[in-house]
């Protein structure tokens, strides 16, 4: 029964490319108009077909790590362009359509994420192995989207114009306070304080990277001016001239927006700036896929910018400037998947064993997608509390030397009666 209604709803959801799916029962299904991406995909468990019907996202993602789904030539970019293109154009079968809505909508209760959790959900992650994660990113650690001002930069250079970036919005002076939320390995806080002058503290819920961000500052001379907490961003009480938070609005949580956005309100002074750079949907509200909220971000949400942006407008904080980056990101993690594919005797030699890498492969892969070939993107919000705070022009980020009005006004002018 379940073969037949596995092959009902493949032949639904697979118009555009063919697939071919030989079950571990010896039958066939095949679905498709024969076009590419032409992909072929193996079944060694009677029970699959089943799994993929009740929960088709969470299924297929443990099938691939079990190995109890195995795809040709391991085309797992193929299989999932394949899946995630017909999906895009509306093909979903009733049945899992209405699944997804339901998920939608309980999306809140699946991301209420009190303190305990939040530290819970960030060691899942990133407490995996500060050595791991060496091994695909840049020598600066950064594990946020880069910035590939020129198509023929490198990871390195990509992630240098980031910072660079993320530095010229913060419109930073030596010895300003700055509050980095979700400071990872301390790149970005190191390079604040090293090459700018600033004053930082970060704050991370991962003990693994607050050592290593520590260990970083010392080796780079900046530890009298960088000061790393393992502290949730609710409990800090000081006020700082800049507030940046980069990739850590996707871990907070719908429900906690609120929460986050007075938390900056309340942080940030009079005459502050705050960045918030992270994944977003161009798309209305969605959820996260159950497979990634199981085995990669639990409590993950990557918003629509109306569920920021409704947010934001009941503080005190006002937008600046908004700004979308689009194909960057899935580069990043392109660059990402190459470097882990080269090192993978190094990642066997840790002790992670073939479940994970196809893991880690399944989810490099599947992200890089969702930005390419789903509506989503990476958004730059830069708040203030007053109009006047940040230029009117966004000159001061390209051209050097120039001039960084913060009126529309002449300096004096007094409006005609």
């Amino acid at each position: 029964m379940w073969d037949r209604l596995l092959g009902t709803l493949l032949k639904q959801l697979i118009k555009e490319g063919h697939l071919t799916v030989h079950l571990n029962s010896g039958a066939t299904i095949t679905a498709g108009n024969g076009a590419r991406p032409d992909v072929t995909v193996r079944f060694s468990d009677d029970a699959l077909p089943g799994k993929l019907i009740r929960n088709p996202e969470l299924a297929m993602g443990e099938a691939y790590m079990d190995g109890t789904l195995t795809i040709d030539n391991d085309d797992v970019r193929g299989f999932l362009t394949l899946v995630v293109r017909n999906f895009q154009q509306g093909n979903l079968p009733w049945v899992q359509t209405v699944a997804r809505n339901l998920r939608i909508a309980k999306r809140k209760w699946d991301q209420w994420i009190p303190h305990a959790i939040a530290k819970k959900n960030a060691e899942h992650h990133y407490d995996i192995s500060t050595p791991f994660y060496y091994l695909f990113l840049d020598e600066d650690r950064q594990y946020t989207c880069a910035y590939y001002k020129d198509p023929s930069f490198t990871l390195e250079q990509a992630q240098v114009a980031k910072k660079a970036h993320l530095a010229g919005k913060l419109l930073i002076k030596p010895g300003m306070k700055i509050l980095d939320i979700g400071s990872g390995w301390g790149g970005l806080a190191i390079t604040l304080a090293k090459e700018y002058g600033a004053q930082v503290v970060g704050v991370t819920l991962s003990d693994e990277q607050r050592k290593a961000a520590i260990q970083r500052a010392e080796e780079a001379g900046v530890s009298h001016l960088v000061e790393f907490r393992l502290q949730d961003y609710r409990d800090v009480t000081e006020q700082f001239d800049r507030i940046v938070s980069v990739g850590m609005l996707e871990h907070v949580g719908q429900p906690q927006y609120p929460t986050y956005f007075r938390q900056i309100e309340k942080n940030l002074k009079e005459d502050g700036v705050a960045l918030i750079h992270f994944i977003g949907r161009t798309g209305p509200p969605g959820n996260l896929s159950p497979w990634f909220q199981k085995y990669i971000f639990p409590g993950g949400y990557t918003p629509s910018l109306s569920e920021v942006v409704s947010v934001v407008e009941k503080t005190e904080l006002e937008a600046a400037d908004i700004e979308v980056w689009r194909t960057h990101y899935d580069r990043t993690l392109y660059d990402w998947l190459i470097r882990f594919e080269d090192r993978l005797d190094e990642v066997r030699a840790m002790g992670y064993d073939a479940r994970f890498i196809r893991m880690w492969r399944y989810y490099l892969i599947a992200s890089e997608l969702s930005l390419s070939d789903m509506p989503h993107v990476l958004y730059h919000v830069q708040l203030h509390k007053h109009q006047t705070t940040v230029p009117i022009t966004r000159d001061y980020l390209y051209v050097d030397g120039a001039p960084e009005p913060h009126s529309a006004f002449p300096d004096g002018f007094v409006p005609e009666k």
